[in-house]
């Protein structure tokens, strides 16, 4: 049958010589969602939202919602938007033992398989086969090899594709899903440490890779399904931490980039591409990497434009002021768990990175009723001067310049929310001229 799934059209197109790519956006963030979907309306492109195994899972993971759930959730924004819901491709990231990797293999699979399934039958049909993690009883101190990873990959792929057999008996035109494979996996939110030098992944270890993966879809009866594989991930050379960013280096990766025209039905997927110039990422596609992942450079704009707004409440009331950075900071204290383990430097080094580190760790707390309240009285507040013309230009073009001229020129409404999706909106647009849209 016939796999109609939009992301072959990458594949496709790339096979016809022309460039192409498809950014993946990887994260839960309802306002970085209704940004990217507003834009994504007006240029009438398909749109990849992605969620991490950590993020939604059958126990809720850190948002609280299981795929399903996140689907309806970024349906509904969807339908709030006016974006088309069938443009939506929704993206399951890091799928896998992930969050399970302190259990033994037995127990981390199971839990895996009830996620997999999960995920088909919500829709997701972009789905990234993750078995590169250690489990409880492997042994401790050798290489998970790349036997034991493509095994339980392919463990986990036939249980999708039985999945998509019974969806098919509800819906015949159902889409399959298509797969991402590969073990050189970066963690998903960046790195945790800084490293001297990344090493680029060796060609001889992405062909084993496929060379691996083929062989156990033979011994599990899924030849017919080897290519809805349609992507590896890789190291590239690119990565972020707490304050540095490894650019892409297509020199660095030239090798790789030439082994992958031998398999003109895969592209490499490059994972935490967050902070790349849009140059660069452009080289990356040209050169493969194909499907750009970024998740935390998305609510860093966020956070950069809710700091940048309140620097204009500040200076529009000196009383009644919606503290949103105050807030922030308060939460974040009181609920350490999700930056103490990465940010370990003095106090006054901590407050500065609790703000504005690479690796974004305040974006676990955006969700939270407090930051939230904040937020919704920052809007209020500035909606409010605004609709009684006591914004200044001036104090607009201070603050967001980028926003003032897209004001100016009409390109934005002059709205509190507006103005801070924008930003998110602009590391969009990074993404879209590298990927061709």
């Amino acid at each position: 049958m016939f796999n109609k799934n939009p992301l072959l059209k990458i594949i496709n197109k790339r096979q016809a010589g022309e460039i192409s790519g498809i950014p993946s956006y990887c994260t839960a963030n309802e306002l970085a969602i209704e940004a990217l979907l507003e834009q994504g309306a007006k240029l009438g492109t398909e749109i990849l939202i992605e969620g991490t195994a950590n993020q939604i899972n059958q126990f809720g993971g850190y948002t609280g919602m299981t795929p399903e759930d996140f689907r309806d959730y970024v349906f509904k924004i969807a339908e709030r938007v006016g974006f088309d819901k069938n443009k939506i491709i929704l993206g399951a990231d890091h799928f896998g033992p992930l969050v399970w990797s302190n259990l033994n293999e037995k127990q981390a699979m199971k839990n895996s398989l009830e996620l997999v399934r999960l995920a088909v039958r919500a829709g997701f049909k972009k789905i990234h086969l993750d078995t590169s993690m250690k489990l409880a009883d492997d042994a401790p101190y050798e290489r998970l090899s790349d036997e034991k990873i493509a095994e339980r990959g392919a463990i986990l792929l036939a249980e999708c594709e039985k999945t998509y057999q019974e969806l098919l008996k509800q819906n015949p035109e159902e889409v399959r899903p298509v797969y991402i494979i590969g073990s050189e996996v970066p963690i998903p939110g960046g790195a945790q440490e800084e490293e001297v030098e990344l090493q680029v992944t060796k060609v001889s270890d992405f062909e084993n890779t496929l060379r691996i993966y083929k062989k156990k879809f033979e011994e599990h009866g899924l030849s017919e399904r080897w290519g809805d594989v349609i992507g590896v991930v890789v190291q590239p050379g690119v990565e972020f931490g707490d304050k540095e960013i490894h650019f892409y280096n297509r020199e660095a990766a030239k090798e790789l980039s030439a082994a992958l025209k031998k398999y003109p039905g895969v592209v490499f997927e490059g994972h935490s591409t967050d902070y790349q110039s849009k140059e660069r990422l452009r080289e990356m596609v040209e050169d493969g990497i194909a499907i750009l992942k970024v998740g935390p450079a998305l609510t860093f704009a966020l956070r950069e434009g809710l700091f940048a707004l309140s620097m204009i409440e500040s200076e529009l009331m000196s009383g009644n002021r919606a503290e949103f950075e105050a807030t922030l900071e308060k939460v974040m204290l009181e609920n350490p768990s999700h930056w103490q383990k990465h940010y370990q430097g003095s106090n006054s080094g901590n407050f500065l990175a609790r703000r504005y580190s690479y690796s974004d760790r305040c974006r676990y707390y955006f969700s939270n009723p407090e930051v939230k309240a904040a937020i919704k009285k920052l809007f209020t507040g500035i909606d409010s001067f605004i609709s009684h013309d006591l914004l200044l230009p001036g104090l607009l073009r201070q603050y967001m310049p980028r926003q003032y001229k897209r004001v100016r020129d009409g390109e934005i409404k002059l709205k509190a929310d507006a103005l801070v999706k924008d930003f998110v909106v602009a590391v969009a647009e990074d993404y879209n001229f590298a990927a061709g849209f």
